[in-house]
């Protein structure tokens, strides 16, 4: 059964939420803010995070960079922010996803799924470990490294990562590579996949890794061989 945690100030939220997720099956955890989110992972392992931005205490935005310093976890933000600006900035903090209050609990469940679906059909490839230059990628453990060091990516630095890695050589659009990671339109935005791309690249850098991704002017990227 997959666990959930849902951290949230306002309590009717919480108990959409908690009613929609366990009526699909899924176990809930409901926090009221961001405080002890962080140590109840430790313990709890939880499957995926909903955070809203807006609350007390503890942002979602800074839970979110608290989490990343240590976890790939998925998370999706849920926010009364509506700008552009807040859902760009939480998609490069680190978020998987984003959603606008008032939203559809229906909705935020084809999005639950569908990130649960992708890290499932990434765990059931049939190539178990993929070599790119000096990097390793462990598909089981969901594991990449360089030079024996792993190099931490996000649940989308990694989904991406791995998809062109498994497509080098081939050009992909920035729509293509949206549909891909979103499994849906997301407004069109193909800055959200230049930002997936420059974090990636930012870490390859770190890691001083040979692995190339090539940007295709006017149309997208691929994964050099």
């Amino acid at each position: 059964m997959k666990h959930i945690f849902v951290i949230d100030d306002e309590k009717n939220i919480r108990d959409i939420l908690q009613k929609y997720i366990e009526s699909e099956g899924y176990k809930v955890t409901l926090f009221s803010d961001g405080r002890n989110v962080y140590e109840e992972m430790q313990r709890l392992k939880p499957d995926l995070l909903i955070i809203d931005i807006m609350m007390p205490h503890l942002d979602g935005l800074e839970l979110c960079k608290k989490i990343r310093t240590a976890s790939d976890i998925p998370i999706i933000f849920v926010s009364a922010r509506d700008g552009e600006f807040d859902r760009i900035l939480g998609l490069e903090l680190g978020g998987d996803d984003y959603l606008t209050k008032p939203f559809s609990p229906r909705e935020l469940m084809v999005r639950i799924k569908n990130i649960f679906k992708r890290m499932e059909k990434m765990v059931n490839t049939s190539t178990r470990t993929l070599k790119i230059r000096d990097v390793f990628i462990d598909l089981d453990r969901r594991y990449i490294e360089k030079d024996g060091q792993e190099m931490k990516l996000t649940t989308k630095e990694y989904e991406l990562f791995v998809f062109l890695s498994q497509n080098k050589g081939k050009p992909f659009t920035r729509e293509e590579l949206l549909e891909f990671i979103w499994g849906y339109e997301y407004a069109g935005d193909g800055r959200l996949i230049d930002d997936l791309v420059k974090r990636i690249r930012k870490k390859l850098e770190v890691n001083q890794s040979k692995v190339e991704l090539s940007t295709i002017w006017g149309y997208g990227y691929r994964m050099d061989e």
